[in-house]
């Protein structure tokens, strides 16, 4: 790692000398922020951080909206040495107190609107500073760090020193904090720049939320490492997406960005011809969703695979083939390996078994859960991502689903992403969900939520399963199709699974 490197994220990655002169950030009301202008001002919060206390290694948590102010928090929080704790800003109180009473956080950072509830729950599980921030920036935050100078020693910081928590969704228990370096934001970000051949020349259109790895350790620490400039949408809204997409270069957002805009008849290949690429990540890309995008559009999406605890492990070329259905080949740098779920030795090229992921990019373990760390690494270093997947002969990674999301029925393992392909290419329908609940004969009960697309022919029950009967063997076949509304999703729009089988758990049990 070089010198640079060495010192930590903002002296790697942020620009200098001429390119300080350069538009870091406009948003879509036009309020433009330039490189110099992001120094100075991180350099003032950064000064204010140290003021309350925070020290290199403490952390600092933050709640609040999307604005240009809260990406100045995170580079002040860098340049102080401090690690940036970035939460979910649909979390309620209950679910905060959770997040500040394991972190202990030396500050929190909250929006103006809420300080009346979250300051005294802050204040009862002794975090020393809350300061609020709101959209506009305003709040106490950025009103206290005028008082500061516009110039800072950002703080050295080694390559295996913290850069940032990341807590995971949860699925599966209490959320884990995942342990991001120096090293792996600084290795991530500069070999996605170069993989995605980011220049000086691009406006990235940034609609994604900036708590999560996607919006914030991709999105903008490219932008920062390419000297790029951001076009900050405040969120994904398909008539502001579609008004800015002229000036962008680069898109990047997840799945249902891409679908939601192909519902617009404003969507066209003269729209889309300024940009020159699309990248979707987060959530799984249909195979039609693809197909459907470079039909309209004339260009292919490049899907990626990534998660909070590795940053970005694969990605499909930028110059060569993308796959629909795969998320591409790994990163230089990065090792991947297919195991058996039960052995943990390697499969052939073809076959579905568990990813593992080892290199720079992979996190440190969980925070202050040793033992959790302990299980989820292999004795050489790789890491257990909990992903089921296959690679081709060419390298190709295709995702078939979680390891928590197999169905065991009547003995049988049953990956749901075969079915959900399956379900998918049936007329009438737009997207399925396939998950196992509690059955009295078969252990697990093989099901499928699916949504229908509106105006097309009704689809039943009967039809579908005599359609996928000539498709799939006996015991992969649904027991039951329902038909949903909609799927529920997280804020990055994966499915989550766990609701629905929560919410069908007695579907089978009389």
């Amino acid at each position: 790692m070089s010198d640079d490197s060495a010192r930590g994220v903002f002296a790697a990655l942020f620009p200098t000398g001429a390119g300080l002169q350069r538009c870091f950030l406009r948003t879509d009301s036009g309020r433009e922020l330039r490189y110099t202008e992001a120094l100075e001002q991180s350099a003032a919060m950064a000064h204010l951080l140290n003021s309350v206390g925070v020290r290199a290694g403490d952390r600092v948590a933050v709640q609040v909206e999307k604005s240009p102010e809260a990406v100045l928090l995170y580079l002040a929080t860098l340049r102080a040495g401090a690690v940036y704790l970035p939460l979910n800003s649909a979390y309620t109180a209950a679910e905060l107190e959770y997040f500040l009473a394991d972190a202990e956080p030396a500050l929190f950072v909250c929006a103006p609107e809420r300080a009346a509830v979250l300051e005294p729950l802050a204040q009862r599980l002794g975090v020393p500073a809350v300061f609020t921030l709101g959209t506009g920036g305003e709040g106490t935050l950025p009103s206290a760090a005028r008082a500061f100078p516009s110039q800072f020693d950002t703080m050295a910081r080694a390559p295996d020193d913290l850069a940032a928590i990341l807590y995971t969704s949860g699925t599966t228990g209490r959320s884990k904090g995942a342990m991001l370096t120096q090293r792996n934001l600084i290795s991530n970000a500069r070999t996605l720049a170069a993989l995605w051949q980011f220049t000086t020349a691009d406006v990235l259109l940034h609609a994604l939320p900036i708590f999560h790895i996607h919006g914030l350790f991709v999105a903008i620490n490219v932008t920062l490492a390419a000297g790029s400039r951001l076009l900050f949408v405040p969120r994904f809204d398909v008539d502001l997406v579609l008004r800015h997409l002229p000036g962008a270069s680069v898109m990047m957002g997840v799945p249902t960005f891409y679908v939601r805009l192909l519902k617009d008849a404003r969507l066209n290949r003269e729209l889309a011809s300024g940009c020159r690429v699309f990248i979707s990540g987060s959530a799984p890309l249909l195979v039609e969703t693809h197909q459907e995008w470079q039909r309209r559009t004339g260009q292919k999406i490049l899907e990626r695979y990534g998660m909070s605890e590795t940053g970005m492990n694969t990605s499909n070329p930028y110059d060569g083939d993308r796959v629909p259905g795969s998320v591409g080949l790994p990163l230089p740098g990065v090792e991947l390996r297919i195991t058996d779920t039960r052995s943990g030795d390697t499969v052939p090229a073809g076959e579905i078994g568990m990813i593992e992921i080892r290199g720079p990019n992979v996190f440190a373990g969980y925070w202050r859960q040793l033992e959790k760390t302990r299980a989820e690494f292999r004795d050489d270093g790789f890491f257990i991502t909990g992903d089921l997947g296959r690679v081709d002969t060419r390298g190709y990674l295709t995702i078939v689903g979680r390891a928590k999301d197999l169905v065991i029925s009547g003995g049988y393992n049953i990956y749901p992403k075969e079915i959900e392909s399956e379900i998918d290419a049936l007329p009438g329908v737009i997207e399925s969900a396939v998950f196992g609940v509690p059955h009295p004969d078969f252990g697990e009960g093989v099901t499928a939520a699916v949504v229908r697309a509106t105006g097309a022919p009704p689809l039943s029950e009967a039809e579908a399963l005599a359609a996928l009967r000539v498709r799939l063997a006996g015991y992969k076949l649904p027991k039951r199709v329902i038909f949903v509304e909609d799927l529920p999703r997280n804020s990055m729009g994966k499915v989550e699974k766990k609701l629905l089988r929560e919410r069908y758990a007695g579907l089978y049990v009389a």
